[in-house]
């Protein structure tokens, strides 16, 4: 039996001096004696991305609609600088990206461009665990193609109710799917599929194949290019910081690049014949391509001050902290709560773990109540999973330690049952 050294609150603080990206902290806006562990659901606001949204607001109050051009940030090319500026996150050719619209009609775009269906082709493969907006999405783009849900739509089912084999997804990637849309990090669980895999295996079926990130871009490294992923979407207010509603991204291998979008708009223009004013779309031979409407300046500004921090820090160092963090707080967890009845139900092993770690319990929903009550704030996400995200950018080995710590405090009290085991409006 291997003896484990006792983890102490000493050890944390040992952790914290030996962390180079600790300086980070400072640039973010932090509550004294509270532990924010809920980054992976909504961001912090950063001094830089403040600054950033007060640029663009004075180059409205300077400039008018000249800002388009004039300002000190263009915001004629602010989406595909923000683009530009993303595109390492994800291992992505700086035209392949474009930051733009939400999430959800990010993916609409998408679906309505690659969902093609034909001949037996029709059908398309997601799992039962992705996150419901997801599945809207794909129903709705099935409908409008005059197809079934019902039929059309095959979720790959989790044995475990938490993670996805990618054995069986492969198993279901036969000759009647056209396109697949899988999480890149449950949101749940916190697990971390193959990308590399899932792609390579897709495309020897002639598969179109796209990737969810919204639960690990910013958290960890891709290699969408390499990999050959054909799409991609994601938001940009979780581990990136850019704000509540902030705007969404997208990715298109450059396979696909002079692809006609499926949804056009005004800004599906290349940018030297939007103003010719033609109704004849000369779209962008980019991701550009794949913008809808005007972009949504106050929405996207924060983004340029967050995109900033993460070119100083570097997404390989972290994600380096990110792992240690989540590490060491199962560690804690392992020691301090042993006996409280919670299972952790995110993979252990790092090479399958994205940025947060989930734990599942009957009493979840009011002991995440009593977290807040107590300076914690967690994720609940239903019926029984508590979400716990510390924060490589600005939380410390510190906030984690007595997180758990207050969370022990709360199980040894039973302070919980002061609450309904219900989840609020927004949970």
């Amino acid at each position: 039996m291997v003896h484990r050294e006792e983890l102490t609150l000493k050890h944390a603080r040992e952790l914290d001096k030996q962390d180079s990206l600790a300086p980070f902290r400072n640039e973010f806006y932090l509550k004294e004696n509270h532990y924010y562990m809920d980054g992976n659901s909504l961001g912090l606001l950063s001094k830089r991305a403040e600054e950033a949204l007060l640029t663009s607001l004075n180059d409205w109050k300077e400039h008018g609609i000249d800002g388009w051009m004039d300002g000190q940030e263009p915001w004629f090319y602010y989406s595909e600088k923000l683009g530009e500026m993303t595109a390492p996150l994800v291992g992505a050719e700086k035209e392949e990206v474009i930051v733009t619209g939400s999430i959800t009609t990010n993916l609409h775009q998408l679906l309505a461009t690659f969902y093609q269906p034909r001949g037996k082709r029709t059908k398309i493969l997601a799992d039962e665990l992705t996150f419901p907006s997801d599945i809207y999405a794909i129903q709705s783009q099935l409908e409008l193609k005059g197809y079934s849900p019902d039929e059309h739509l095959i979720q790959v089912k989790s044995t475990d109710g938490y993670t996805l084999s990618e054995e069986d997804i492969i198993g279901h990637m036969t000759d009647d799917i056209a396109l697949i849309l899988l999480p890149s990090v449950l949101y749940r669980s916190g697990q971390l599929l193959d990308i590399k895999l899932l792609t390579d295996e897709a495309h020897k079926r002639e598969i179109i194949i796209g990737f969810d990130l919204a639960h690990s871009i910013g958290a960890l490294p891709h290699k969408l290019h390499e990999d050959g992923v054909d799409f991609a979407v994601w938001c940009n207010y979780k581990y990136l910081n850019s704000g509540p509603g902030g705007v969404g991204g997208l990715f298109v291998h450059n396979r696909h690049r002079g692809k006609k979008p499926g949804l056009s708009g005004w800004f599906s223009s290349r940018k030297d014949a939007q103003f010719d004013m033609d109704h004849n779309l000369t779209h962008a031979e980019s991701a550009g391509a794949f913008q809808i409407g005007t972009p949504h300046i106050l929405s996207s500004a924060p983004l340029l001050g967050s995109l900033q921090l993460f070119e100083e820090a570097g997404i390989e160092n972290l994600r380096r902290k990110s792992l240690s963090l989540t590490r060491f707080m199962m560690d804690v967890f392992r020691q301090e709560l042993s006996e409280y009845g919670f299972t952790l139900c995110n993979p252990l092993e790092d090479d399958r773990r994205g940025g947060h770690i989930s734990l599942q319990h009957e009493e979840a929903a009011r002991i995440c109540k009593a977290l807040k009550a107590n300076r914690v704030t967690p994720d609940f996400r239903s019926p029984n999973v508590i979400r716990l995200a510390p924060v490589a950018l600005y939380s410390s080995y510190e906030d984690v330690w007595e997180t758990v710590q207050i969370l022990k405090g709360i199980m040894e009290n039973e302070e919980y049952k002061q609450f309904e085991n219900t989840r609020n409006v927004v949970a």
